[in-house]
């Protein structure tokens, strides 16, 4: 009888939880600190539909731009107005290659570097170019950039930077002065395809 009165007198132990606690104090600052804090920035596209390329605002008017591996084209639904050859590509259609090139494709034999956008296609003049488009039709948003299938991603992010905006110095200001240029917003609204 004593065992028995022994037994329910006897309380259950406590759980101790103070060293997990110590581990959490330390633990969730460290994850706070070291986690990566990012900013998604998601830019809507759309899928041209059909053979007219979408709904454009302007039926009048469409503004298509083209990358080739040979130039850009900018074309306007039926026939080409522009045309800006390959900063890298000869008039035969051969790769131009410097000496440096030669010696860094030499090096880099096993790895394929893509050349920044502006050292290969003339953005320079693409955003001349829209900038008349735009100026004649300053209510169309809406555009068309279709691409060959061996464009890298790199180029066809470089040319819808392009095609979306454009940095423009106001007239008679001081070169050196960055207040200066104003950011113009030319066709945001773009569909992306396959060149035909």
């Amino acid at each position: 009888m004593r065992r028995r009165r022994h037994g329910r007198d006897k309380e259950a132990p406590e759980l101790d939880i103070t060293a997990f606690l110590n581990l959490m104090v330390v633990l969730v600052p460290f994850l706070l600190v070291s986690a990566v804090f990012s900013r998604v920035t998601i830019l809507e596209l759309n899928m041209p539909s059909g053979a007219g390329g979408g709904a454009p605002d302007d039926p009048t008017v469409t503004v298509e731009v083209v990358v080739r591996e040979q130039a850009l084209e900018i074309s306007d639904g039926e026939k080409v107005i522009a045309r800006f050859p390959n900063l890298n590509v000869t008039e035969e259609g051969e790769p131009v290659q410097s000496e440096v090139a030669v010696e860094e494709s030499a090096e880099q034999n096993a790895e394929l570097a893509v050349l920044p956008t502006a050292e290969v296609y003339d953005l320079k003049k693409l955003t001349e170019f829209l900038l008349q488009v735009k100026a004649s039709y300053p209510e169309k948003t809406d555009s068309i950039l279709l691409m060959e299938a061996d464009i890298a991603y790199e180029h066809l992010v470089g040319v819808m930077d392009t095609v979306r905006g454009a940095e423009v110095r106001v007239e008679g200001s001081d070169p050196n002065d960055p207040s200066a240029v104003e950011k113009v917003i030319l066709f945001p609204d773009i569909s992306i395809g396959d060149a035909p």
